[in-house]
């Protein structure tokens, strides 16, 4: 029996565990506005905590991985529109 791989990060990469692109993956921010369907706020704080961790592990990769855009990958797209 193969065991399906969920869509969470993978660190200090953060790259996706199952499909392997930046997280969150199409997979992984379905998944985030099911489960914060009713609090926005609540998903944009915790995106926003992760993007600081995120920040702070790529930093720690080295110059050659800089943390670009984090912003818009963490929080921009789950902005009300």
């Amino acid at each position: 029996m193969s065991r399906r791989r969920l869509h969470l990060p993978s660190r200090p990469t953060w790259r996706c565990q199952a499909c392997g692109i930046a997280w969150p993956c199409s997979p992984a921010k379905v998944r985030l506005l099911a489960e914060y369907r009713t609090d926005r706020a609540a998903l944009l704080t915790h995106l926003a905590a992760l993007g600081v961790e995120a920040a702070r592990d790529l930093a720690g990769l080295g110059p050659d991985t800089p943390p670009t855009d984090l912003v818009e990958r963490f929080t921009g797209w789950a902005s009300a529109r």
